[in-house]
């Protein structure tokens, strides 16, 4: 390699000089952005998500409000009320959590199998009573269910041989009465009186009078 002359070899070295000093103000310069922007320690974290711009807080939301369903249950159940159950539950849910139908409802008259809506009612209906069996065969029914003789249609009800069913067409009269009416009398072995109605729960003085053309022992 030739020897460089001394005006040739100051210029490189100039040049050499500038381009360092060029390097070093680029490094400092980008030293002096860090701190502000990435290099900031966590002050500046990203804002949450707002609502409806997706998310995990607002997928944990949807899922709250989807996963339940308030109804009401009303008509002939044994607790009627306010429910809440899973959103997949069906009207047979619902009709057991409200501690199931009563006697006299008709549940043919409801899908049990439907699926629940928010805010909807679920009415079970009674059904309409029956006309009491004529001739022998109501005779005989009612010799089968007390050992009794049953009267002809309109006749009072004997309380020694009625049935539940059949107390539960008394007026005033519903399943939980009827019940406590079956109660007293395997309890006392029968009336002896018609009068003695007033001492089951339930029946008090106004009942009674109701009840006392309707019945008999």
């Amino acid at each position: 390699m030739p020897d460089l002359d001394r005006p040739r070899l100051a210029l490189y070295v100039a040049l050499g000089l500038i381009v360092c000093l060029l390097g070093a103000r680029y490094v400092l310069a980008q030293a002096s952005v860090a701190p502000d922007g990435a290099a900031g320690g966590g002050a500046s974290s990203p804002a949450p998500p707002r609502s409806g711009e997706g998310g995990d807080a607002s997928v944990r939301v949807e899922r709250a409000d989807g996963g339940r369903v308030t109804v009401h249950v009303a008509g002939a159940v044994r607790r009627p009320g306010v429910y809440r159950l899973p959103a997949t539950a069906r009207v047979d849910d619902a009709l057991r959590r409200a501690g199931g139908a009563r006697g006299r409802a008709d549940l043919t008259a409801v899908n049990l199998a439907a699926k629940l809506e928010d805010g909807r009612q679920v009415i079970v209906p009674e059904r309409a009573a029956a006309a009491p069996p004529a001739g022998a065969a109501a005779a005989g029914a009612a010799a089968a269910a007390g050992g009794g003789a049953a009267g002809p249609p309109g006749a009072p009800l004997n309380l020694n041989s009625a049935t539940l069913e059949q107390l539960d067409t008394l007026d005033g009269v519903g399943p939980g009465i009827a019940q406590r009416i079956l109660d007293y009398r395997e309890q006392h072995g029968g009336f002896s009186r018609v009068e003695e109605l007033g001492e089951v729960p339930g029946i008090g003085a106004k009942r009674l009078a109701t009840l006392t053309p309707l019945v008999t022992v």
